[in-house]
């Protein structure tokens, strides 16, 4: 686990310096109307890089150096991770409702053990009830697929 915090609180301080630089660029002073654009980000930035100065300071003093995952807490993490980047990747040709549909069914059926009809209910009328939300009452164009397009949307 100590490699790990190393390693991401290194990067993290790595982004906060861009932060930090970028605000500088744009301005962190005060104008005649408030702060300038990079107030808040600079000091966003500058508290990211102390934090991070910190884990890297307790992750260097500890002595043991414990797994940051085991086999047996990666399964659940790939369990949400495959069919929710399978789910992104169907949205370019399906569709985010239809995408959405697949996803929500099948991991209501594989994770959740749940019956077919509980899982159709929710997995057709949830996407359902997205549609009506961001494209007829929001006015909201999202991604649309085949059957979007032979519904007449």
């Amino acid at each position: 686990m100590r490699v790990a915090d190393l390693a991401t609180a290194s990067v993290l301080i790595l982004l906060g310096g861009v932060v930090v630089f970028d605000s500088i660029r744009i301005g962190i002073g005060w104008g005649t109307d408030g702060p300038k654009s990079g107030f808040f980000p600079f000091w966003l930035g500058v508290i990211m890089i102390a934090t991070c100065v910190a884990i890297i300071a307790r992750a260097w003093r500890r002595s043991t150096d414990t797994p940051f995952v085991t086999r047996a807490q990666l399964v659940p993490v790939l369990k949400v991770l495959w069919p929710a980047t399978l789910m992104v990747i169907l949205v370019k040709p399906l569709g985010l409702y239809v995408a959405s549909a697949l996803y929500m069914g099948f991991y209501m059926r594989w994770v959740g053990r749940h019956g077919w009809v509980v899982v159709a209910l929710c997995a057709i009328g949830v996407p359902v009830l997205t549609f009506l939300v961001f494209e007829t009452w929001f006015l909201v164009p999202m991604p649309k697929g085949p059957l979007e397009a032979w519904l007449g949307y």
